[in-house]
């Protein structure tokens, strides 16, 4: 895990209070993991392109069925509120005034440029003890998507490559076919 930037534990509230006294500002590119705050990597241009492709995608697809949340705050347990660049979430008419929590999430998806490792090793297996059906890493100096499922036990006990040529069905949208090839760009 990156090095904590405040030494904790902290709880998500006692997190959120750091933001409401000042010692964290909205700018600040940080999130709660295990506990600690965490500096996130910086946004790249193929990250940031990557995530507006599928904000656009699922936009596309699912405006009627899904929320399409961009980079903000979820929360998953009293010591855990990581910042996934895209997840779908279950719709709801007040668009979810406090974070969305793990059982709203029904796709989570991170796109790592220069934060495979962090992403594969620390945020990966957090989805899957938070019991998250899906998760989506797009690896793109690999140019692949790993898609994870079916969390069991603290980890997915499916995972598969997706590569260029190949198209993913999503789990919670069975007629929603996304192509590798318009995630990867």
């Amino acid at each position: 895990m990156a090095a904590p930037l405040l030494k904790g534990p902290f709880t998500v509230e006692a997190y959120q209070r750091l933001g409401e006294l000042g010692i964290l500002h909205e700018d600040d590119r940080v999130e709660l993991i295990d506990g600690q705050v965490v500096e996130m990597s910086p946004i790249g241009d193929r990250h940031a392109s990557c995530v507006r492709r599928l904000n656009r995608l699922f936009g596309r697809n699912l405006l009627e069925v899904a929320i399409i949340d961009v980079q903000n705050p979820v929360v998953l347990g009293r010591q855990d509120a990581p910042q996934p660049d895209l997840v779908l979430l279950e719709p709801r008419a007040d668009a979810y005034p406090h974070h969305p929590r793990a059982g709203d999430m029904l796709l989570v998806i991170e796109v790592a440029d220069t934060s495979l490792a962090y992403d594969r090793d620390i945020k990966i297996p957090l989805y899957a003890r938070a019991g998250i059906p899906e998760a989506w890493l797009v690896d793109l100096a690999a140019d692949r998507i790993e898609v994870y499922r079916d969390p069991a036990e603290g980890k997915y006990a499916s995972a598969r490559s997706v590569s260029r040529g190949d198209t993913i069905t999503l789990l919670q949208f069975p007629n929603v076919t996304v192509s590798a090839d318009d995630v990867l760009g």
